[in-house]
């Protein structure tokens, strides 16, 4: 299993619906969820945003499933939806997402 961690931000209403969808699918592993304020411009302005990242913690092999799952639910025309390989891992930790996601 090659582990990562997917970056999404999204509105707050956004949020709940992404996380159970992908958690009942066996997608990711476990998530968390921090209030964020986003700046960004979009269409030619500047913007600011209140919103929720989510950590979500899965595997190289899920990462297509979970890009169409969030883009599905995602609420923006052009969601952030980013994945970081995990280049060190706790081996228990490691094991335990993959019992999950396998």
């Amino acid at each position: 299993m090659e582990p990562i961690i997917i970056l999404c931000t999204c509105k707050e209403e956004d949020a709940e619906k992404i996380v159970n969808e992908l958690l009942t699918k066996k997608l990711i592993a476990c998530v968390n969820s921090f209030p964020i304020k986003s700046f960004f411009w979009w269409k030619g302005k500047m913007e600011k945003e209140e919103e929720i990242l989510l950590m979500m913690k899965s595997s190289e092999e899920k990462w297509d499933a979970i890009q169409k799952e969030i883009k599905k639910i995602h609420s923006y025309e052009v969601p952030e939806i980013i994945s970081i390989s995990i280049k060190n891992c706790l081996p228990d930790y490691l094991k335990w997402m993959e019992s999950v996601v396998k």
